[in-house]
């Protein structure tokens, strides 16, 4: 993977790798996930999850009628996975990195 991925983008591939949800349900996992920092508003969260499915990263997993209106779920789909796998690893190793730096700072102090 070539740029890395927005904290929201991936707060939203994070939320869907556990499970189907729908919208409703991502905003708040995404919420959770952030302890509260990223506060996705519907728009905001539909208009990632188009460019997200046409990027091949997420399905539509199944759609249900709720209260006479529709409920879409999302799932992570392959292609996803593996970019947020990705992501996590390329996240992973800077989080190392500079905790090999830090503690170098402290041994100084």
């Amino acid at each position: 993977m070539e740029t890395p991925l927005r904290e929201p983008t991936f707060l939203i591939l994070t939320a869907l790798a556990g499970e189907p949800l729908h919208g409703y349900g991502l905003i708040a996992e995404v919420g959770r996930l952030s302890d509260g920092r990223i506060a996705l508003r519907p728009g905001t969260l539909y208009g990632a999850l188009d460019r997200l499915v046409d990027a091949g990263l997420v399905e539509t997993d199944r759609e249900e009628v709720v209260d006479g209106r529709l409920r879409r779920y999302y799932r992570l789909s392959g292609a996803g996975g593996e970019i947020l796998a990705a992501e996590t690893e390329r996240m992973r190793r800077n989080v190392e990195a500079a905790t090999v730096r830090l503690r170098l700072i402290e041994g100084l102090a």
